[in-house]
């Protein structure tokens, strides 16, 4: 059983151009770049950095985003080498099959659409969330029956279901509008910093870093994993407080890693893909660190609220109006970020189907759009119901889990495929390899051991089944499995049409 079988880097790009799966090339640094600050800001700044600033570290939130952005950046940096040496679909998965192996390629692909899928679902409850906030302050009220935190979420479902339809028609089409709805939620934020500093008291910030408390016993189930093995004793704020805020507000920064997944789609990948994926990050970085000051300067950390965190801060100090800005601009905001994490979703799926690892026919592209339309359909009807049945708050860690598990082994592997094949040319390489993606795997490792331990067996759970559909699947069917001989041919075949045409 070869568990381990790899394509090379050489097969991997060259089914790019397979007129069945061939994607069209459209999207410039500037595209990407927005592509990933539309999807990086969303949930975790309008909604996730209130209530972490409010049970585990107060003001020093902004640090907890600084050590959260410092894993990132590093695993962004090996994202970087692969999406800019092997410009294809799929990202994680992708670079992975080219250098771990067929299983852990199939393990990555795997996680990454349990980071996607659910991310969007997350996501879409948020938004739900925020037209609540939005259309209340009109006089205007959702039905309780179908409103955010109902049993059935039905503007959750509806936008995931209209996103669907925009993803399909097209690329270039869907940033177009990610483009202009990213301009708005760009400027909600920066006006959120502006008005926001003079309403800050400076007594708010005191203490920066509160005590550490004892924090409620959660239960076996609920404790973080590292509390369980070690056999600590539970704790908020203090030290331990901003590493427990900095592995929620992780959730913040999930997307960068999406524009990996367009690498196909891009014109000039090898320039373009770095900048896109490190110069989104990097903004986002700023604009959160700003954020976090602002908000916990305006409220004291033990007065924010956990919903609709960033509206409700200038409710608190008497500016309502700011506050109904504010939602109208995450509305707008948390719509693109739905959008980016479906063409994700669809990419890796897509990426998956070419290698035959599901059934290939799944994959094909329609030539009108441009995009693998079956699978974006497939998968935004599961993203939109998973939005409007699942009870809130229950997905957020499976998220992270899902993206630091393929964030640890993308960190793996770029040492492996230096050592591999050092003589294939990179656009861009991690500097100080091996100890940086060495340091970025233990950083995520550590992570991952700070999410509850039923966050782990939901993962377990989740892998299992990976692993079910791959060995009843996958293992016989894929392209490696039922003709060995294909990469070696289609190099063959490659280098006679560059001779011919020569």
């Amino acid at each position: 059983m070869n568990l381990f079988r790899t394509k090379s880097i050489e097969q991997t790009i060259l089914e790019g151009d397979e007129p069945e799966y061939q994607l069209k090339k459209k999207l410039t640094a500037l595209d990407l770049t927005v592509f990933g600050v539309g999807v990086v800001i969303g949930a975790g700044i309008f909604t996730v950095a209130g209530r972490a600033a409010h049970e585990l570290a107060g003001p020093a939130i902004i640090v907890s985003f600084i050590v959260a952005a410092l894993c990132c950046g590093l695993a962004a940096l090996c994202y970087a080498e692969f999406a800019s040496s092997i410009p294809v679909s799929g990202s994680a998965y992708t670079f992975s099959y080219a250098s771990l192996g067929e299983i852990i390629a199939w393990i990555i692909g795997w996680d990454l659409l349990l980071e996607l899928m659910l991310g969007a679902s997350v996501v879409a409850q948020g938004w739900s969330a925020y037209l609540g906030v939005f259309l209340g302050q009109l006089g205007i009220t959702i039905p309780e029956g179908i409103a955010y935190g109902s049993s059935f979420d039905l503007p959750a479902f509806v936008l995931v279901a209209l996103l669907t339809l925009l993803v399909s028609v097209g690329i270039k089409e869907s940033m177009r509008v990610n483009m202009a709805l990213v301009a708005l939620k760009v400027f909600i934020v920066v006006f959120v910093i502006i008005a926001g500093l003079s309403y800050v008291k400076t007594s708010n910030y005191t203490p920066f870093i509160p005590d550490a408390v004892p924090a409620e016993a959660k239960g076996a189930w609920k404790a973080p994993l590292i509390e369980t093995i070690f056999g600590l004793s539970p704790t908020a704020f203090g030290v331990t407080g901003i590493f427990a805020g900095a592995s929620l507000v992780f959730f913040a920064y999930i997307g960068f890693d999406v524009v990996a997944t367009t690498a196909e789609e891009a014109k000039n990948p090898g320039r373009d893909l770095p900048r896109g994926i490190i110069g989104s990050l990097i903004i986002c970085t700023i604009l959160y660190c700003a954020v976090a000051l602002v908000m916990t300067g305006m409220v004291r950390y033990d007065q924010l609220s956990s919903e609709a965190s960033l509206a409700k801060v200038f409710t608190d100090v008497g500016r309502p109006g700011y506050a109904t800005l504010i939602s109208a601009g995450a509305v707008a905001g948390l719509t693109t970020v739905v959008m980016t994490l479906l063409i994700g979703a669809s990419r890796v799926i897509f990426a998956m189907s070419r290698d035959w690892l599901l059934p290939p026919s799944f994959g094909k592209v329609n030539h009108k759009t441009g995009t693998p339309v079956r699978i974006t359909v497939a998968i935004g009807t599961l993203i939109a119901f998973v939005a409007a049945f699942t009870p809130v708050g229950e997905l957020e860690y499976m998220i992270n889990i899902g993206t630091l598990s393929a964030f640890f082994l993308v960190s793996i592997a770029v040492p492996v495929l230096r050592k591999r094949r050092p003589d294939f040319p990179r656009a861009f390489t991690v500097p100080l390899s091996p100890w940086l993606p060495i340091l970025s795997a233990l950083i995520c490792g550590y992570l991952m051991l700070t999410l509850p331990l039923e966050t782990w067996v939901r993962f377990l759970i989740w892998l299992v089944i990976g692993f079910g559909i791959y060995f009843a699947y996958g293992y016989h069917r894929s392209r490696l499995a039922r003709d060995p001989d294909y990469g070696e041919r289609v190099i063959a075949e490659a280098r006679a049409k560059s001779a011919q045409e020569e």
